[in-house]
């Protein structure tokens, strides 16, 4: 033991040389984790360059909330550059340099400017800065503009003239291209955040690239323009005062919840959507005065809430779980009281839902009518599966431990020893779990996975088709009880264990067919994992086009025809061309190049145009004429088209 300490301590030194001193721009730069969670390319939501623009619109949006601007205008350039110019009151001039660069510096430390804001610990724009390339702020301010200009967080000029312009602030970024390795943002990505900020802010316009988005009822809104099935009654919208929920209840099995703090979208909820689904529960039961069940209760609903909390308490700096747990601290910054001092959030919640909706029950009864046959629909399902349940929910807890179906990866074993993280070190945010089918295909993503993240479950044969068949078939089916257990989604997605859950299966019909069940199952009970964004498809090559040169191969995966063309064209004469059918045909060695940092991904995505229902019905209902007509129609020979 001696010897080993002699042999560390004289192989790495340790002297002042190795202290540092990081400015606020290099610590950023350094720890990027620590300001917006993870980097990413764009391709996914939770990517930091959404961070970056939510950072910088959430300034704009706290300018708003004070009364102060009512237009938004965002553009954003081929997809890699973006500007954010607001109407408010302008970053004070003298303060400019400072409030866009020096952290623990911000106008919102100061509550009488803003109250009720998202940002409150001065990073956010400072984060901007450091992580882009090119950063531009502008203050238009009674008549005069400063400007500062930044390059990776160090200032380049900084110049004050004359304006005509109203006054506002311009903030111009371009993300770290060395940071943010090969990124875009995507359209559809920003809309949608950029449409939670109308929600929850009726009055305000945004102008997306020209395109004009605004709400005029709010969370009602919301609800109308993101569920895809249609509601049991109309939606319920009630507001308060720093508080305004909307619900009804769909068809669907589940729950689905949107919630929000500040106009911030809590993703992850918090206090404020646990709160939410006690009351909203314990006032239905009373009102009926009944002796029912929560989950029956809350079944197939739908619901929205925001809430506006003084000085609010994220679990990060990402902001996309409230962990307040009181709506006010006890005094503000000089000492004077808050009004809602010592308010716990959940008492908060639970006052105005059990006030409000009672009343409403009280006056629609047409609604309330409704309401129970749908809970006294779920009770009777609940009660029908509920001898399966017991039998496989402990035959899933002994497959887990004692079959091979599940490959699990490591930082969940570690999780479940009881190890505390933060959320940018929660296991779920960076694990993902691979569905595939047959020995052959599991074992070459098992060889190739990173077992630290990744994680397989693999299917036997073929899954059933669910579709039209009632949620006793999850208990039923071995193959669909033991993946609800391996995913920990029996009670909802507070629990889901991966991010991503990815189906992996063959490049030929059988695999499109087993892709096709698994989304239908997933549709049929478990929706709003899709409409989280959970759910993805592996996209792996069906070609390999190599060439030996000088005794080493050049080699070309294509993903599509056009590819496989190109990759013909490039290294001609002659080059050796394989179609992969099947996962477990391709090397361990060549799947850990699918499976990497360069995964390609397709989400699954649903939205409300998607007509779901009569998809499922035409592709997976009964067999048809029209659907084998159809088939006959579009029948291609695999053959054929290689041959094209």
């Amino acid at each position: 033991m001696e010897e080993n300490n002699e042999h560390i301590t004289d192989s790495v030194s340790y002297t002042e040389e190795n202290i540092r001193h990081l400015s606020d721009m290099e610590h950023v730069r350094t720890r990027p984790g620590m300001y917006i969670g993870r980097l990413g390319d764009g391709s996914q939501v939770e990517d930091g360059i959404y961070v970056l623009l939510k950072e910088v619109i959430d300034n704009s949006i706290d300018e708003f909330k004070m009364g102060a601007g009512k237009r938004i205008d965002i553009n954003v350039e081929d997809n890699l550059r973006v500007s954010v110019r607001d109407y408010g009151r302008g970053i004070p001039l003298g303060s400019l340099v400072d409030a866009v660069s020096m952290l623990n510096t911000g106008g919102k430390y100061d509550t009488k400017a803003f109250k009720k804001s998202v940002g409150l610990n001065g990073v956010g724009a400072k984060a901007v800065n450091a992580l882009s390339s090119r950063f531009v702020a502008r203050s238009m301010r009674d008549g005069q503009m400063r400007e500062a200009v930044f390059e990776c967080g160090n200032l380049i000029s900084d110049t004050t003239r004359p304006t005509d312009e109203e006054n506002g602030t311009y903030i111009f970024f371009e993300p770290d291209k060395t940071l943010f390795v090969n990124y875009h943002f995507r359209p559809e990505f920003i809309e949608t955040m950029l449409r939670n900020y109308t929600y929850l802010n009726t009055g305000l316009s945004i102008y997306y690239n020209s395109h004009r988005i605004i709400s005029r009822n709010g969370l009602e809104d919301l609800l109308n323009d993101n569920m895809t099935s249609q509601g049991l009654y109309p939606i319920i919208h009630l507001k308060g005062e720093d508080i305004e929920i909307a619900f009804t209840h769909s068809p669907q099995y589940g729950e689905e919840y949107y919630s929000f703090v500040n106009g911030q979208h809590t993703t992850q909820g918090g206090t404020h959507q646990s709160a939410f689904k006690e009351h909203i529960a314990r006032t239905i039961k009373e009102f009926y005065g009944k002796n029912m069940e929560y989950q029956d209760i809350r079944n197939g609903i739908v619901a929205a809430i925001a809430i506006n909390v003084i000085e609010p308490t994220f679990e990060s700096q990402t902001k996309i779980k409230l962990g307040s747990l009181t709506m006010a601290p006890e005094k503000d910054s000089e000492g004077n009281p808050y009004p809602l001092s010592g308010i716990s959030v959940n008492k908060f919640v639970g006052d105005f839902i059990r006030e409000n909706v009672d009343n409403y029950l009280h006056k629609h009864p047409d609604v309330a009518e409704v309401l129970l046959q749908k809970i006294q629909e779920s009770e009777k399902e609940r009660k029908a599966i509920a001898g399966v349940t017991k039998m496989a929910r402990e035959r899933a807890k002994k497959a887990n431990l004692h079959n091979r179906k599940l490959r699990d990866c490591r930082i969940h074993l570690n999780d479940q020893k009881g190890s505390k993280k933060d959320e940018e070190d929660d296991p779920r945010l960076e694990s993902s779990i691979f569905i595939t089918e047959g020995d052959s295909a599991s074992g070459s993503i098992t060889k190739s996975r990173d077992v630290n993240t990744q994680a397989v479950f693999s299917l036997r044969g073929k899954p059933l088709n669910s579709f039209g068949l009632t949620k006793k078939v999850v208990y039923e089916n071995e193959e669909f009880n033991l993946l609800q257990a391996a995913l920990n989604i029996e009670d909802g997605l507070d629990g889901l264990r991966y991010n991503k859950v990815i189906v992996a299966t063959d490049a030929d019909v059988d695999g499109m067919h087993i892709r096709l069940l698994m989304i239908t199952f997933f549709l049929q009970f478990f929706p709003d994992l899709i409409k989280k964004g959970h759910v993805y498809i592996l996209q792996t090559p069906l070609f390999r086009v190599r060439n030996r040169k000088k005794g080493v191969y050049e080699t070309i995966y294509c993903y599509t025809e056009e590819e496989r063309l190109a990759a013909i064209e490039k290294l001609s004469p002659n080059p050796e061309i394989t179609r992969f059918k099947g996962l477990g045909e391709i090397s361990p060695e060549e799947f850990r190049n699918f499976i990497g940092k360069d995964m390609r991904l397709e989400q699954v995505t649903l939205r409300k145009t998607d007509a779901v229902q009569e998809l499922l019905e035409f592709y997976m209902g009964k067999n048809t004429m029209e659907r084998q007509n159809f088939i006959i129609d579009n029948l291609v020979v695999e053959e054929d088209l290689i041959q094209q």
